[in-house]
């Protein structure tokens, strides 16, 4: 079977998009199999698929039959991107770190939880649409991670980042309107 797909490879890099979507077809379930192994996430395996096909296509010609099979050889460009993308992923955390120094004050959606009565909060959170509700509620109540949210709700990660921004506005505006601003920095208090 590597022969015909060495064949593909040939012409993938004389430029046929054929041979690519041939090449595609026979390869994607292995690729993507291997993928969320790595990431154990779907929207993160099928971007690093997206990198591995790409890389497939702009070099084929870096296949050698005699070095190992074709399954192989994408074994190892994958694992190769999945390592390329942890270290941005590092460098990028690593960079809002340096901006965000651990002396920095929490930021305020986490201190207005703190400070708030649970059962308020509570009561608010059913004034909110209910993906947003799921989102807040999974993020600061059952302490789940983005990434774990994500899973459980089948949304990107973005999503149910923006699911958990827009519902902390909404809960603070609920919690405003129940003159709850005690919790803002307002002059109303409540013992």
């Amino acid at each position: 079977m590597d022969q015909v797909e060495g064949a593909l490879l040939r012409k993938i890099s004389l430029g046929s998009t054929q041979a690519f979507d041939q090449f595609y077809e026979i390869y994607f379930q292995y690729v993507y199999r291997l993928a969320l192994r790595m990431t154990e996430n779907t929207c993160e395996a099928e971007d690093l698929c997206h990198d591995v096909f790409v890389d497939v296509f702009r070099h084929a010609e870096q296949f050698d039959s005699g070095r190992g099979s074709v399954k192989t050889w994408l074994a190892i460009k994958i694992k190769s991107r999945y390592i390329d993308r942890l270290r941005k992923t590092k460098r990028s955390q690593d960079y809002i770190e340096s901006l965000n120094p651990a002396r920095a004050e929490p930021a305020i959606d986490e201190v207005v939880l703190q400070h708030m009565d649970r059962e308020w909060v509570l009561q608010a959170m059913h004034q909110l649409p209910d993906i947003q509700r799921k989102a807040v509620y999974g993020k600061y109540f059952k302490y789940q991670t983005q990434k774990e949210l994500a899973a459980i709700m089948d949304k990107p990660i973005g999503t149910v980042k923006s699911l958990i921004r827009y519902g902390l506005s909404n809960l603070r505006k609920q919690l405003l309107k129940e003159d709850w601003s005690s919790f803002f920095g307002g002059d109303h208090g409540h013992e």
